[in-house]
């Protein structure tokens, strides 16, 4: 009877344990300092529906026995998350895929085009209503009004694509514009300047929405590291545009004279009123400005007609893409964190975090002491993020505790373990880069560098070249790899290996005099030894000439 009640109290025990609530064990493992302290195995973070192991130290003695495993979150685990996260990756590949061509154009177009449904006079009526509700010195001539008819005709694809972009980018533009006084109407000029592409990149340099070279940027508070670049972030290179047309507001007392000098430089449009005889009017100084900025400010006004007076023409936002900038929000990350490592932890594809978070150069979030480094997410994934956060960042330390140390000088890499497996990958339908990214376990940036492609847009059929280590092979690796190969085999071919034990008494010093041409240094090496410091009975290998 008495083993009857130990083995009914031992099953009334396991059923009470197993309905434990799996938050609590969850929050436990985490949280406890004292259990995870006197735990010395290796931890495993495991995907709860797949049981993958997403998470494990370099230890290589611990036992199956003595791993803990800790789910972590996957948003593919959840029907209704999954299907939102179909839904951003559509207006991802749709961002893709948009005809970004700028509104730019090297010479005002010369030949007069009718538009039927704008006549002249209609025109010089819209410009006196924008000229009377703006800051700017709107005038009718026959350069503008060949330009803007030369945009209804020729571009109003591109038109629709860039005012369904906008809807995501004015509201900030708007906030940080109010923020220094800035005539609202200044928002077009990101338009012009990138078609709102936050990694555009100029020939000369100039980078990111507002196109700032690096002198400027910096002189406005733009940082640019190996990791980051602020000139592509959205919200701080938006308020310094903000500061910066401000300044030159300051400078010339004239909205047209601080587009043309944001265009040029404060210096030339200085010169250009010089040569006008001191004149400040925009349209008496224009023959004495460079030519792009000559057809800067005409562009600037065109895009603003455009973006007012489009509907009337037929001319609306393009309904495929609906992104708005209140849908998505910020965390400030606690570890350097890379968008491998958060699409591991979490599901979220790459090419998402891709295009909410452009200002960072290599796909890695850096964490340093004194400045705010923000992580861009839908805001349906912002709480799931959160309340995972420990997790994830357990497994972005154990990432980097297993990182590959160098190896020690006497370790030779030879040519077959440097050699790049390379792939051919042609493009089936629906595919996208993302994707096959994801496939390969490589990046969109890679496949793009590997391939020399100059955007994400790829066709069916398409060939890819796909280095399935991540690197592409370079000559002098080659090379050195078959060098140290050659130099290796040499080597060992000329020394014998023998084994010494040290004895009471002995020291490094004592041991290397016993043996020509072998030094301190050279035992240290060939036994991996950090100090001086040996023990008796310890075995030590000597390479022998």
């Amino acid at each position: 009877m008495r083993y009857f009640f130990s083995f009914f109290f031992f099953i009334f025990q396991w059923f009470a344990i197993a309905q434990t609530d799996f938050q609590e064990v969850q929050n436990d493992t985490i949280t406890s300092n004292s259990e995870v302290n006197s735990i010395e195995n290796e931890f495993i973070i495991t995907n709860a529906n797949e049981g993958v192991n997403l998470l494990s130290t370099e230890s290589t003695q611990n036992t199956q026995a003595n791993i803990v495993e800790v789910p972590v979150f996957n948003l593919q685990d959840d029907p209704k998350l999954s299907a939102l996260d179909a839904k951003w990756m559509d207006l991802v590949r749709f961002y893709d895929q948009f005809d970004a061509s700028a509104l730019f154009v090297e010479n005002l177009p010369s030949e007069q085009i009718v538009v039927e449904e704008l006549s002249t006079e209609l025109l010089k009526k819209r410009l006196a209503t924008l000229d009377a509700k703006t800051p700017f010195n709107i005038v009718y001539n026959q350069e503008l009004e060949n330009l803007i008819k030369s945009y209804i005709k020729n571009r109003p694809k591109a038109i629709s694509n860039l005012m369904a972009k906008s809807k995501y980018y004015f509201p900030l533009f708007e906030e940080k514009l109010d923020l220094y006084d800035v005539p609202m109407e200044v928002k077009y000029l990101a338009i012009i300047e990138s078609a709102l592409q936050p990694k555009a990149r100029s020939k000369v340099g100039a980078t990111g929405l507002w196109q700032f070279m690096l002198a400027t940027g910096k002189q406005y508070g733009l940082d640019v590291t190996s990791y980051v670049d602020e000139r592509q972030d959205p919200i701080l290179s938006s308020e310094a545009a903000a500061q910066h047309l401000s300044d030159l507001y300051d400078i010339f007392e004239d909205w047209d004279l601080a587009l043309a000098a944001y265009n040029s430089g404060a210096g030339n449009v200085n010169k250009a009123i010089r040569r006008a005889g001191g004149k400040k009017n925009y349209w008496n100084i224009r023959p004495f400005l460079p030519r792009e900025t000559a057809n800067y400010v005409p562009i600037f006004y065109a895009t603003m007609y455009m973006f007012e007076y489009g509907e009337s023409h037929n001319i609306i936002p393009d309904k495929n893409f609906k992104l708005q900038y209140y849908e998505v929000d910020t965390i400030q990350v606690k570890r350097n964190i890379s968008f491998e490592q958060i699409k591991t932890t979490t599901g979220i594809d790459i090419s998402l975090l891709e295009f909410l978070n452009p200002t960072y150069k290599l796909n890695v979030i850096p964490y340093e002491e004194g400045k705010n480094y923000y992580l861009t997410l839908p805001k349906e994934y912002v709480g799931l993020f959160v309340q995972n956060e420990d997790l994830i960042y357990a497994y972005v330390d154990a990432e980097a505790a297993k990182r590959e140390k160098p190896l020690p000088d006497n370790v030779i890499v030879t040519s077959s373990e440097t050699e790049t497996k390379v792939i051919t990958y042609r493009v089936k339908s629906g595919d996208y880069l993302g994707k096959i990214a994801d496939k390969n376990h490589v990046t969109v940036k890679n496949i793009m560098k590997w391939n020399r492609l100059k955007s994400t847009k790829v066709h069916v059929g398409q060939k890819l070249k796909i280095y399935k280590n991540g690197s592409e092979p370079t000559a002098e690796k080659s090379t050195a790899a078959k060098s140290s190969s050659k130099s290796s085999s040499e080597s060992s071919s000329k020394k014998t290996t023998l084994t010494y034990t040290v004895k009471s008494g002995d020291n490094l010093l004592k041991i290397a005099k016993k043996y020509p041409n072998v030094t301190v240094e050279d035992i240290k090496k060939w036994n991996n030894l950090k100090s001086d410091k040996i023990n008796v009975g310890a075995k030590l290998k000597i390479y022998k000439s």
